[in-house]
């Protein structure tokens, strides 16, 4: 009988302590600084000291720090977190490592971000969600080039609650002198950031001084133990108060009597009856149901994914949001932002990329670099182009219209990631400033004489026929008998060749990679207003980025954009080197000259692949003609046999 009650005692007193732990509120922070701060073994002290640690994974940790551990005799508690094999080798964190753990007061969910500079851009991401930063900083070496760049990108993301973590205390004595010194410093440089709270704490991660408990080594330090501040620190959004904000992720349209927009609510509150308008389109209706997978639900709030229902049926897919009709976000082709670059490849103006703005993904181009941010002085400085783990304020241009908030109003809705076209990688990290709306006296003019008209006057469809290859493959040589050969059949042409349009149009432009995007841009500019006048546009360019080629070709309508490569190897078009441009830059008199030492990346689906090293450049230019008429962009003259 005993035996029963105790059971039924403990079951309730575990259902108790569920309950107290589900009401429990949680905070999100991550851990950031330079290279060995000891953000690592600061978390493996937490999970330590707040006995979330199993007895095997100890006898684990115990094992490996032998192996691999830093501390001498010592646990290594960093070995908690630094899972990656290569992270144990090296003594660094490359991936964000995320951990759980709780106190009697408080969840928490830590992120550890590496400290490296290579791997900035996996900082941002644990930033990304996270409400505070605990910034780390090595008392022996005080502020580095690293703690002024996280501090900044922490900034740049909307974390307004930091601690200073003046970690490895122990190895200056615990010296008061030393720690003042490092704070007075970080407030000075930081003063501009905008944070709400900034607490300093002198701690020892490895010995667990002022992390759970107060230190006895330090007596003159009267503020509150890491723990302690990260317990009672405010850090609540009232994210309900914002104007309603709903991202549809996805038209939920299990069957004909049903159709939702499904995802989650990122401000605001929503419930049966509002008026909702989409913020693209201005088309309204309003809240027949807020659905979840329990059932119907009298009202919504921030943070909760649902599937709304309408009264009416209008027009809204994936990418959408959703707002009140009088409260309804920016809708723009053109903004400005804070971009934090992570690509090695450099963000070139003028080269298209995805943008993913929400749930909308839309293609864009930089159209400007106003300023990149030196992390040292916040100088802002002159840039043509944005390197690995920099920061600036770009003008952005997308292709359709994109609806969003300033980020600082809204961090869901005005944040943004840039994509690589063609690997999908992501590139750059974002936040909207503000709308670089056009001028209400400029808009399209309406023509009476459109494309049709007047291609059909010429006999043709208009097509550009864009030649890429490497200098010397033949380029010009067949683009020009091309041009001769259809003038003769009595079409109407224009040739765009690349030394040509130097000589004017692009005479500013040197051969670096930015200015080579740039020169394509122009040239695909102006080939479009030459199809739109119906001709037959030859382009000749080495043009040597798929990137560009694909801006080229997203610029014209489907079939309008004809690629030819003419695929001659390096060697052959060496061999030629009619200009001496290859013995120039073999001998280093030229720089950035493709196929040496800037590469050429060829087409993968051109629609003609030519080589002249095996064939004529008559033979090929009437190979291109012939495509021509069998595709129905010429019609057929008499003297000419298909």
């Amino acid at each position: 009988m005993n035996a029963i009650v105790n059971q039924k005692l403990d079951t309730q007193a575990l259902i108790d302590y569920l309950a107290g732990h589900e009401k429990k509120s949680l905070l999100r922070f991550l851990t950031c600084g330079s290279v060995d701060d000891g953000k690592s073994t600061l978390i493996g002290r937490l999970l330590y000291d707040t006995k979330l640690i199993f007895e095997d994974q100890l006898a684990g940790i115990e094992r490996d720090s032998k192996k691999f551990g830093t501390t001498g005799e010592d646990i290594d508690l960093a070995l908690l977190v630094d899972g990656l094999q290569a992270e144990r080798e090296q003594g660094i964190t490359i991936d964000v490592a995320y951990r759980f753990f709780t106190t009697d007061k408080r969840k928490f969910i830590v992120a550890d971000t590496p400290g490296h500079e290579q791997y900035t851009r996996n900082m941002a991401t644990g930033a990304s969600n996270s409400d505070l930063a605990v910034i780390l900083i090595d008392a022996r070496k005080g502020i580095l080039t690293q703690t002024r760049r996280h501090s900044f990108i922490v900034s740049l993301l909307g974390i307004r609650h930091v601690v200073l973590a003046v970690n490895k205390i122990d190895l200056m004595d615990y010296s008061e002198a030393v720690f003042e010194q490092i704070v007075a410093e970080y407030r000075e440089f930081s003063a501009g950031f905008g944070f709400e709270t900034l607490q300093a704490i002198p701690l020892s991660a490895r010995y667990g001084d002022n992390v759970l408990g107060h230190s006895d080594k330090m007596p003159w330090y009267k503020g509150p133990t890491l723990v302690e501040h990260l317990e009672t620190v405010d850090v609540s959004r009232d994210l309900t108060a914002q104007p309603f904000r709903f991202p549809v992720q996805w038209v939920n349209r299990p069957d004909l009597n049903f159709r939702g927009f499904s995802g989650t609510i990122a401000s605001g509150l929503v419930k049966p009856g509002d008026a909702v308008a989409v913020a693209k389109s201005g088309k309204t209706s309003r809240i027949r149901t807020v659905t979840t997978y329990d059932g119907d639900l009298a009202q919504a709030q921030a943070g909760q994914a649902v599937t709304l229902t309408l009264e009416d049926e209008i027009d809204i897919s994936r990418g959408d949001i959703l707002s009140p009709p009088d409260s309804r976000p920016e809708v723009s082709d053109q903004f400005q932002a804070h971009l934090i670059w992570m690509s090695e490849e450099p963000l070139l103006p003028g080269r298209p990329y995805l943008i993913k703005v929400g749930n909308k993904t839309v293609s864009a181009t930089a159209t400007e670099i106003k300023h990149k941010i030196d992390v040292n002085s916040f100088a802002e400085l002159a840039a043509k182009t944005l390197a690995l783990n920099e920061v600036a304020v770009v003008n952005l241009v997308t292709q359709e219209p994109v609806a969003f908030d300033p980020y600082a109003a809204n961090h869901e809705t005005g944040a943004f990631i840039v994509i690589d076209r063609v690997s999908n990688l992501t590139l750059g990290a974002g936040m909207i400033d503000h709308s670089l709306r056009r001028a209400s006296n400029i808009h399209w003019q309406a023509l009476d004489v459109s494309k049709a008209t007047r291609a059909s006057a010429k006999h043709q469809r208009p097509a550009v026929l864009w030649f890429t290859g490497l200098s010397g493959a033949g380029k010009s040589t067949i683009a020009n008998l091309v041009e001769k050969r259809l003038l003769s059949l009595g079409h109407h042409t224009y040739l765009l060749d690349g030394d040509n349009v130097r000589h004017g149009l692009n005479k500013d432009l040197g051969f670096t990679a930015g200015d080579r995007v740039e020169n394509i841009r122009r040239v695909a500019e102006v080939a479009k207003l030459m199809t739109d006048a119906g001709l037959i546009t030859l382009v000749s360019f080495i043009s040597p980025f798929r990137a560009e080629r694909q801006l080229a070709r997203d610029l014209l309508e489907t079939g309008e954009f004809i690629e030819i490569h003419v695929a001659t190897p390096l060697a052959v078009a060496e061999q030629r080197d009619v200009k001496g441009l290859y013995a120039k830059a073999r001998a280093g008199e030229i720089k950035n000259f493709t196929g040496i030492d800037s590469p050429y990346e060829a087409p993968e689906h051109a629609e003609i692949v030519v080589d002249t090293s095996d064939a004529t450049a008559d033979a090929v230019a009437e190979e291109i003609v012939r495509y021509m008429f069998d595709h129905g962009y010429l019609t057929a003259a008499p003297e000419y046999e298909i």
